[in-house]
């Protein structure tokens, strides 16, 4: 067996799981589920009609390339969306299966398993993949705190030099899980000088990078901030975007690296091995997806919906601040966040996220303490069904919390 499984941490939602055992909301109230990122919009009929037009390609063994045609979709989306000359179709996009399977893979590849001292920068909080893949590659993760007090900021200036010395790669999330954060170019132009000085590879997770408010204004990704500061070839930058959230297509499994010509080589070589080409069916309908716009609009618009109804019932009884983009709430629990999360269950049947479980003990602290995830992935009516048992939740929590006198 591999040692390093043991190294691996439960999964948040197992935690959850544990917290809440034993715990009977009530029988009247149905249950509203706020604690996992999963989107629950209706996959848009064009992208299911795709799909089954193109069954035909499960006939036929699809390669770890991918189909020139969902490529070609992928780079000219990219061109597209962040205003940069369409990356080389033939090098510099690669199709994965999903971005949390290339995450995790991508690891194996730029990690070598006999430099035993090597380390794995992550944001904390952070997506829970980071750390497995950073141990599993031989590495050890090195989390960089995102406190109230930075504006929910990693604070990559207070990593020690002799951190960046061994550093091999850095993840990166925009807008952030779970604080909806988008990073400022002045925190790209510092990690790319680092990676010119120390060689590391930089992987910006970008799967939440279409749900955000302001359609005027979307959030510039990874590798709009490299060509602006004319980092032609995109050097040791891989980005990685999804259907997942963007259209609703969680069960799709389908997604893009793009980036750095030779670090994708070597992904592909290594994708070859671990037998991860997606199904030709799916390739051709998420080059149907990725042609079009229209749905994510109509996503968003849903999503404005929902967090503006969500506000105005919660806050200031909660007290709430809108995220940048990506559909949580980064709440303050007002204290312990596994029991206002346990307590809220028992109180509401309403299932939240404690911060804490996203986060790890780092310098001292747990920076994800004393906050809930809250997950706006429903309905907009179910949403607001939430809103209003957290609000009255809230508010007894708080009369309760004054001493009688």
């Amino acid at each position: 067996m591999n040692p390093r499984l043991g190294l691996l941490k439960p999964y948040p939602f197992e935690k959850l799981r544990a917290l809440l055992a034993g715990v009977t909301p009530p029988a009247g109230l149905a249950p509203v589920n706020l604690h996992i990122g999963e989107p629950q919009h209706p996959t848009p009929a064009f992208l299911k009609e795709a799909l089954a037009a193109n069954l035909g390609g499960l006939a036929r063994y699809p390669l770890t390339k991918g189909l020139p045609e969902l490529r070609g979709a992928i780079a000219a989306w990219l061109a597209r969306r962040h205003g940069i000359p369409a990356p080389d179709a033939e090098t510099q996009v690669l199709p994965v299966q999903g971005s949390r399977e290339a995450l995790f893979a991508i690891a194996q590849v730029l990690l070598d398993p006999a430099e035993h001292d090597a380390l794995v920068v992550c944001p904390n909080p952070f997506y829970q993949i980071y750390e497995g893949a950073a141990l599993l590659g031989g590495a050890r993760p090195y989390f960089v705190n995102a406190t109230r007090a930075s504006g929910f900021a990693p604070d990559w200036s207070h990593v020690p030099e002799h951190v960046w010395k061994r550093t091999r790669l850095v993840f990166t999330c925009s807008p952030g899980n779970p604080t909806g954060r988008v990073m400022a170019m002045d925190e790209w132009e510092r990690l790319f000088a680092l990676s010119d000085r120390h060689g590391f590879t930089i992987v910006a997770d970008e799967c939440y990078g279409e749900i955000y408010f302001d359609e005027a204004a979307p959030p510039p990704g990874a590798m709009a901030a490299a060509h602006r500061l004319g980092r032609e070839g995109f050097p040791r930058l891989v980005a990685m975007g999804s259907l997942s959230k963007r259209s609703n297509a969680p069960g799709l499994r389908s997604g893009f690296a793009a980036g750095d010509a030779e670090v994708l080589a070597k992904f592909q070589l290594y994708r070859t091995y671990h037998g991860s080409a997606m199904s030709n069916a799916v390739q051709l309908a998420s080059a149907a997806a990725w042609q079009d716009e229209a749905h994510v609009a109509e996503n968003r618009r849903l999503y404005r919906e929902k967090f503006a109804a969500f506000h105005d019932l919660v806050h200031p009884a909660l007290p709430l601040a809108r995220p940048e983009a990506a559909f949580y709430y980064w709440a303050d629990a007002g204290g312990d966040d596994e029991a206002f999360t346990r307590d809220l269950y028992a109180a509401a049947n309403v299932t939240v996220l404690p911060g804490s479980y996203l986060s790890r003990e780092a310098h001292g602290t747990n920076p994800g303490r004393g906050f809930v995830r809250i997950a706006l992935v429903s309905t907009v009516a179910e949403a607001a069904e939430a809103g209003r048992r957290i609000a009255e939740f809230a508010r007894a929590r708080a009369r309760a919390a004054v001493p009688h006198t």
